[in-house]
Parts: structure tokens; sequence; C-alpha cells
């Protein structure tokens, strides 16, 4: 999206630099992401969000240095000539593992990919993201391949609106986050809780740290995860509620992000035959979103 935007390859280099610092990356089984078909991404996305995607990348003819090589879709989410493809393929990770975890290949994944997707609405591109992969991804384990409960956990530091937009009418999914508010896109606080009982997002003021999180997490999440048994488990794995990360201003660190995935593996267990597709959401301070995906990566690998 431009040499100036906090949404960039290197995010994915610092991830990748992690493992094999790490040296867990040798304990892993790598997979290239598909793309993902056109009918994955219509089941959440309308016409006109498909087209406003594909129809309005720029020239590759054009130099990285004008202006034209980049298309503004709002304010922060930007279009060059490769976004279509990034988005297919962000899109098809999450799916191409839904299936794989479904069919018994492996027993969980995590998706290191980019563009984002949680604040992709059915109908726009918005907030850094193209297409909502975790939604996508959830939509396709319920339609085609024959679940009938999955859940949604999201702990990105933003409230996942397009996530919430996309499954609030949809009871099959339950959906359950924290985010900081007030703070962009400025939305998640205005649910009936009698008609929206399968939506439990947690609004926490600037500051909020680990353990007031850990509480939350233990009063209202894992009673709606228990109560709804779903059988499969997307993570909207969002790191910028890092204390280090500046995109935010809450106080998690990796062993938080650790915590919290114990938590939803032992849902997973529970209900779920342990099936778990994590997709990378935010983190845009360098080193503490390697550090934290390496937390998380380590405990759904059993490494931890």
């Amino acid at each position: 999206m431009g040499n100036w935007h906090p949404e960039s390859p290197a995010r994915l280099q610092a991830i990748e630099d992690q493992l094999i610092a790490s040296r867990i990356n040798l304990l892993l089984d790598y997979r290239t992401a598909p793309q993902a078909q056109l009918a994955d991404i219509a089941r959440v996305h309308s016409t006109e969000s498909i087209a406003n995607v594909r129809d309005n990348l720029p020239s590759m003819m054009s130099s990285p240095s004008h202006s034209d090589y980049y298309y503004p879709i709002d304010s922060d989410t930007f279009l060059n000539p490769y976004s279509w493809q990034a988005a297919l393929r962000a899109a098809g990770a999450a799916v191409g593992a839904t299936d794989a975890v479904i069919d018994g290949e492996i027993a969980n994944a995590f998706c290191a990919i980019r563009p984002p997707g949680h604040h992709a609405r059915p109908s726009t591109p918005m907030g850094f993201c193209l297409f909502n992969n975790v939604a996508i991804a959830a939509r396709h384990a319920l339609d085609k391949r024959g679940l009938q409960r999955v859940a949604i956990v999201d702990f990105d530091v933003h409230h996942g609106n397009g996530t919430e937009e996309a499954v609030r009418d949809d009871p099959r999914v339950l959906m359950v986050s924290f985010f900081q508010h007030p703070f962009y896109p400025y939305s998640g606080t205005r649910t009936d809780p009698a008609a929206k009982a399968h939506l439990v997002n947690v609004p926490v003021p600037a500051y909020t740290r680990g353990d007031a999180v850990r509480e939350l997490v233990e009063r209202q999440w894992l009673p709606a995860l228990h109560a709804h048994q779903p059988e499969m488990i997307f993570i909207s794995a969002g790191f910028d509620a890092h204390r280090d990360d500046d995109m935010g201003q809450m106080g998690l660190v990796e062993a938080d992000y650790a915590w919290m995935t114990r938590q939803i593996m032992e849902i997973a267990d529970q209900y779920a035959q342990g099936r778990i597709v994590s997709c990378l959401e935010g983190g845009y301070n360098l080193p503490a979103l390697a550090r934290s995906v390496i937390a998380h990566v380590k405990v759904l690998a059993a490494l931890d």
C-alpha cells in the first residue's frame, strides 16, 4: 500500500525471520496458499465489493514512484497492481487451511497472510482489509463442508466490524472479541443481547492490560463458547493490542497471547476435535508482532 503504510510486506518477513531464529520453522508443515475461488468470496461479499477490488487495480506499467501506482479505496486502504492476487491468496489460505483441518491432514493452522480481513465489510473493503478471510473460511466450513456451528475469536485491538456485519444474522456463528474503545472503527458497542446472543464483543478502555483481558475471557468468552459448542474455531489473530504496538494503546504481552491460545485450544479439544484455523490480522510493531506470533504458534503446535 506504499512505503509509508504500516500494513507492509515487512510484517510477514519479520514473522518468518523469527520462526527461523527460534528454529521452530523446522518443526512446522509449511504450505503455499492456494487462490480462493470467486464463489468462496461471494458467500460473504457482494458482487460490487468484489468488483471494487478486481476492477480498480492500477496498471503494472506505472512506476511505484508515481501516485497512479496506487488506487485509494479509502484513506487507509490502497490497491496496487498485485492486490487482487494477494487478496485471493489470503482468502485462499484460510479456505485451504479449513479444508486441510477438516480433512484431518493437519491438526490446526496458522495463516501468515496479508492483506488482513476483519474490517472488510460484505459491501466494501476498508481498514487495510480487502476480503474478510476469516468470515469467508467460516462460511466455507458451514455451507460447503457441512458443519453446523463454528466460532470466531478476534483478539485484534480494533473491533472486527466487517466480521460482525457478516455474521450478525447467522446464529450458527458465535463471534467473541475484545477491542479498544473508543477507537477505530468506532463500532461494536451496540448490540441487542436478546437478538444477538451469538455476538460477544467486549469493548475495553485504552491501557487495558493482560490481567483484565484474561478476566473477561474467563467471564464472557468461555461461557459463550461452552454454550455454543463450536465444531471448529477460527481466530482473527491480531497482535496490535501488544504494549509495544503504537497502533493501539493496550498492554498485552506475548504470554497473554499464549494464554488465550491455550484457552481456545481447550474449547476446540472439547467440542471441535481440536480444529482451529488462525489468520493473521493486525500487528505493526515488527519485533512485538514476530514474538507474539511465535508465542501463538508454539501453543498451536504443542511446542510450548
